[in-house]
């Protein structure tokens, strides 16, 4: 689980990659001959390292078995 911060920041690196390689896909920009999964598995473990380093995200999990 991520927080809201997180889960945005998240979906607009998402978002651009998806952006860089459809206009790869269309010829219209040579993407550096990177391929779509070396760049997606970076991408996971760079969102995945940054969201367990955030506080909001950390807390949110352990907060998660605790009832209000």
């Amino acid at each position: 689980m991520m927080c809201g911060k997180c889960s945005k920041i998240s979906s607009a690196v998402f978002l651009a990659l998806g952006i860089l390689f459809l206009a790869a896909d269309l010829t219209t920009w040579d993407f550096w001959g990177i391929q779509w999964w070396s760049a997606l598995f970076v991408a996971v473990g760079v969102i995945g390292f940054a969201s367990g380093c955030c506080g909001d995200c950390c807390g949110e999990g352990k907060s998660m078995g605790k009832k209000k």
